[in-house]
């Protein structure tokens, strides 16, 4: 057996079933974050709307502690999905 080869025998197998899993759960933390994201954006101008000056700092700090979540899980998702591919940095 060539020991060059990683892609063949028990560590081929780990590597498909750790790439499925990381594409897996890396997809639904980009789905999730995305969803955060877009909601605090939503509701941040909102209340902007809503409240006029009064309120617009409040409405844009939903909206950018939200996006900064997105931003954070957007990261957290491609680290996932980096090690299910068992990539290094």
């Amino acid at each position: 057996m060539n020991h060059r080869d990683q892609n063949t025998g028990v560590t081929g197998a780990a590597k498909t079933v750790t790439s499925t899993l990381g594409n897996t759960v890396g997809g639904l933390t980009n789905t999730v974050g995305g969803i955060v994201g877009a909601a605090g954006r939503g509701l941040g101008e909102t209340v902007n709307g809503a409240t006029g000056g009064f309120g617009k700092p409040v409405g844009d700090g939903l909206a950018n502690v939200t996006t900064g979540v997105e931003g954070g899980a957007r990261a957290v998702a491609g680290g996932v999905k980096d090690a299910g591919q068992w990539r290094t940095n």
